[in-house]
Order: C-alpha cells, then sequence, then structure tokens
C-alpha cells in the first residue's frame, strides 16, 4: 500500500480511512500498532460503546452528506464542518499527536504542541477531505466488538471498500476518557498510522527541527510527503 494509504487524520479517522481505500496500492511494509495506552489512566465512564461511537458517527457524517450531497463535492471546505461536527470529538487528537511525536513532544513547547496538533489536521484535510464528499453508506462495514467490563481499552473492526470492490480492514483503536471513548490509532492493512507518522516526522524534525516541519504543514504540504524530502529549512 502506498504511503498515502498509512494516514488517518487526528481526529478525522472515517474520513481519511476512504482516503486510504481510494489510494493506490504499492507494496509496504506493515507496522503494529502504536503502544497502547496505560490501562489504569482512566477509569469506565457511562456512555455508548467503542463500536456504537464509531457508527454513530459514520451514521451523522453520511446522513448530512446524503441530504446535499452536490453542495459537498463543490465545496469541499464544506466536509471540514462535518469532520468538526461527528469525528473529532470521538478522535483523542492530543495523545495521538503525542504518540506521532515521540520523543520530541516532550522538548516541545506547548505552543508548539498545539500549533503541531492543528497543522496536522488541517493539512490531512485540505488534502484528502474531499474524498469524503464521495463517501456512502455501502463502502462501509463495521463489525461487532466485543469489550470486557473492566478494560478501558478496545479495537473496533471496519472495512473499506474500494472503486474495484476489494475491502481494506481498518482497524479502530481506542481507549476510555472522562468524555467517553475516543479512537487514538487506526491501523490500515495492517499499518498504523501513529508509528508510520512517527517515523517520518521524526526523521525530518531531527534535521531541522519541530518549528521547520511545523511550517511545512501550516504551509498545505501532505503530511506523508514530509518523510521523502528535506523540505526548506
Amino acid at each position: 500500500m502506498s504511503t498515502a494509504s498509512r494516514i488517518l487524520l487526528s481526529g478525522v479517522a472515517l474520513a481519511l480511512a476512504f482516503a486510504a481505500a481510494q489510494a493506490q496500492t504499492q507494496p509496504a511494509a506493515a507496522t503494529a500498532p502504536a503502544a497502547s495506552p496505560n490501562a489504569t489512566a482512566t477509569a469506565a465512564v457511562p456512555g455508548p460503546g467503542p463500536t456504537e461511537v464509531v457508527q454513530t458517527a459514520a451514521q451523522g457524517m453520511l446522513g448530512d452528506l446524503d441530504k446535499d450531497r452536490a453542495a459537498y463535492r463543490r465545496d469541499p471546505a464544506k466536509v471540514g464542518q462535518l469532520v468538526d461536527k461527528y469525528l473529532l470529538p470521538h478522535f483523542d487528537t492530543e495523545y495521538s499527536a503525542r504518540l506521532v511525536l515521540g520523543k520530541y513532544w516532550r522538548t516541545a513547547t506547548p505552543e508548539q504542541r498545539q500549533r503541531f496538533i492543528n497543522a496536522f489536521y488541517h493539512s490531512l484535510l485540505t488534502n484528502y477531505g474531499s474524498a469524503l464528499a464521495e463517501f456512502t453508506a455501502d463502502r462501509l462495514k463495521i463489525y461487532p466488538s466485543a469489550v470486557e467490563p473492566a478494560k478501558p481499552t478496545a479495537t473496533v473492526r471496519t472495512e473499506v471498500k474500494r472503486d474495484n470492490g476489494d475491502r481494506v480492514a481498518v482497524n479502530y483503536y481506542m481507549h476510555q476518557t472522562p468524555q467517553g471513548w475516543k479512537a487514538w490509532d487506526v491501523v490500515i492493512d495492517g499499518i498504523s498510522y501513529v508509528n508510520s507518522y512517527r517515523t517520518d516526522f521524526g526523521e525530518q524534525i531531527e534535521q531541522q527541527g519541530i518549528d521547520a516541519v511545523i511550517k511545512r504543514l501550516e504551509s498545505g504540504e501532505k503530511p506523508e510527503a514530509i518523510g521523502k524530502t528535506s523540505g526548506k529549512s
């Protein structure tokens, strides 16, 4: 699978699962999911389970898309409003960004951390969010997940159908937070987006510094391109 197939927007899991399914396939080494969060960090909270969270978010977004799909095709920026409404609340963007940055999160200032989160999110949405305008219910299959009552982590398995009919496995790794279940990593055909981007960004941060990488994201450069080129310092 191509590098583009490894991406899942921090906070826009469903949108870029579709983008990944649309990408051209090329051989790529699978990467294991990122390390699980601390299992004792958050106590169980009442509310929808992990499968219901994914299903409700998908149904809400698809419902709004179906009301005026032509308008979203004409103005892909409107898709961002749906992402903010239905998907972003169910993705732990800060935790995910912390895993992506790895050791560089610890040395980043609070301002750099927030800039990275925002830049990463907006760059992915700008470059791939328009694919969501073509997303339809028949492309997504969500499997039920069994969650142990005392366990604060879960995996929600889904499949996304490509244009050629092939189905791509998309697994959402979730954990409980005070606000309910949230996704923190997405694995597409065995490739973890957290681990993939940690490798891609880490090399460039080491060479250029975190501010340079953030600026490249803010300028609209595709995140997966950052791991391939040095850009301008």
